[in-house]
């Protein structure tokens, strides 16, 4: 007995049999009634396989397997293959339907949003592959797929089959072999295309072997499709694809959402050193504070981006090409500004303590600190030869500093300004992590609650904050003083900008992202 695709088998046949169990020859006539019969069977989706068998196969009536049968080596000859194969009385043929799973509808939808080409290479005829290519949505119900849809056969017989896969849209291969799977996986390949392919038969081995990515099926699949494959589905589930597209996206975001943090923040510390220097003012931040900050204060949110929940539109962005860079140009003129901004607002609100007594209406007088010039500040280290130049006590926190030499003021009166500066940085990057939460969406669209574990981890970085600030023992450790309800607000004035300027290079982003898009969709449609 026999079993196969019904053409092969109709090729194969010389006889067929009737109803009533008589054996009459196959006519050109009784052949184009089933094919035509097979034709509106496999147009609904029906998968149509045959049946032939064959009498007159005396070598092999007493053949049970055994090594020793003449037969057994018979069976070893493929050239013997044809002569036993041929001849055979056709019985019949059967329509199986096998529906698709409901989800694999939005499944492939969500593909084509995510800038991921589906295409079906199988077995099956070609007109039960494409009406099951329109159920399933790879196809439109009205959609011209002339073009779109070959048999494996026809696809080798391409003089230029690179240009037929670089074609928009779902392609389809029936009566695909196992060389016309390879093929098509090695050609994208080499197109630079990363190829995901999916299978559960040891004639998918080789594709699934040379793949980017091997998918087996872990239910329906042999043990030889498993072992070539990287990934193995356990529900055998083609919407499961999909979901672990989405969630590798967001790995990668959260990876990307860590570094962005970490280097911005980075940044910004060292801009606030290299400003100081630079300028020529007394130092604003001790490597005591700067270890804080570091090993502690930004430990707990950067470790918090890593539970950042998936971007709404992670699945409607084209994929990254797999030479693409962790660090674009783009992003890190982003962690340039961002680290810029930084270091200009930690040594900026060191200046303003010195030099004005009140900024955006906010009294900073009340402690009766001395001002002075921002060129006595830039050249403090002059102070001794300066004529009639004096400083007036005033409070930091729970005590009064007195000063014997004025010049002390720069040094140890410096204490406050020290203290604000220490703030704005612990403040500044806790805004920024909330920054991170996305790459280009603005907080508008994802605020800072979908990711309560930051939530919670700025609150220990705060409370930590605190705790070194209003505990007097940690506060002479750290060199810092208490601060007042308007030096809070100060703080929080110079910090917030923050938001508001990534906000601004998100929008930009988001810009240069869709520009990129559509260019790239009108080139493919040019080719």
């Amino acid at each position: 007995m026999w079993q196969g695709a019904v053409e092969n088998l109709l090729e194969r046949s010389k006889y067929i049999q009737l109803l009533d169990g008589s054996v009459i020859s196959l006519d050109p006539n009784s052949r184009e009634l089933i094919l035509q019969a097979l034709h509106e069977m496999s147009s609904t989706a029906l998968r149509c396989l045959g049946f032939a068998y064959k009498d007159d196969l005396a070598e092999f009536a007493t053949y049970n397997g055994d090594e020793e049968h003449p037969a057994h080596e018979l069976l070893l000859k493929p050239t013997y293959y044809s002569s036993i194969e041929s001849d055979l009385i056709f019985v019949g043929f059967v329509g199986l339907r096998d529906p698709p799973r409901a989800e694999v509808y939005k499944a492939i939808e969500d593909c084509r949003a995510a800038g991921i080409r589906v295409m079906v290479i199988t077995g099956d005829s070609k007109n039960t592959a494409e009406a099951i290519c329109r159920e399933i949505g790879v196809f439109g119900l009205k959609e011209d797929i002339s073009t779109k849809s070959l048999t494996g056969r026809e696809f080798m017989e391409l003089q230029d089959q690179k240009i037929h896969l670089r074609e928009s849209g779902g392609l389809l291969f029936s009566r695909a072999e196992p060389r016309h799977k390879h093929e098509v996986v090695r050609l994208l390949k080499e197109d630079g295309e990363v190829v995901a392919m999916t299978g559960d038969g040891v004639n998918d081995a080789p594709a699934l072997k040379l793949a980017d990515i091997g998918i087996a099926m872990g239910i329906a699949g042999t043990e030889v499709a498993k072992e070539a494959s990287d990934m193995v589905l356990a529900d055998d589930n083609f919407s499961t694809i999909v979901a672990a597209v989405g969630e590798g996206r967001s790995i990668y975001n959260n990876m990307k959402a860590f570094i962005r943090y970490m280097i911005s923040s980075n940044i910004g510390e060292v801009a606030s050193i290299f400003l100081t220097a630079a300028l020529g003012i007394p130092e604003g931040l001790i490597p005591v504070q700067l270890l804080w900050v570091n090993l502690v204060t930004d430990g707990p949110p950067a470790t918090a981006l890593g539970f950042n929940p998936p971007d709404r539109d992670i699945m409607m962005k084209p994929p990254r090409r797999r030479d693409d860079s962790l660090i674009s140009p783009w992003i890190l003129f982003r962690y340039l500004v961002i680290g810029l901004y930084v270091g200009v607002a930690t040594v900026g609100v060191f200046i303003i303590w010195f030099t004005h007594g009140s900024f955006l209406g906010i009294d900073l007088s009340g402690d009766g600190h001395t001002l002075v010039t921002y060129s006595q500040l830039s050249n403090w280290g002059q102070c001794s030869s300066w004529d009639n130049f004096t400083v007036s006590p005033f409070t930091a926190g729970s005590q009064t500093l007195f000063f014997d030499n004025p010049c002390d003021y720069f040094q140890t009166g410096k204490v406050k300004a020290m203290t604000l500066s220490l703030s704005v940085l612990v403040a500044i990057e806790m805004f920024n992590s909330l920054n991170a939460l996305s790459e280009d969406g603005s907080l508008l669209v994802m605020p800072p609650w979908v990711n309560p574990w930051l939530l919670v981890a700025m609150s220990v970085s705060f409370g930590l904050h605190f705790l070194i600030l209003y505990v007097p023992f940690l506060a002479q450790v750290f060199g810092i003083v208490p601060l007042s309800l308007n030096e809070w607000l100060l703080v929080l004035a110079v910090a917030l900008p923050v938001i508001l300027i990534d906000e601004v290079l998100k929008f930009v982003g988001r810009c240069r992202s869709g520009a990129s898009f559509t260019r790239k969709s009108s080139k493919t449609k040019s080719e």
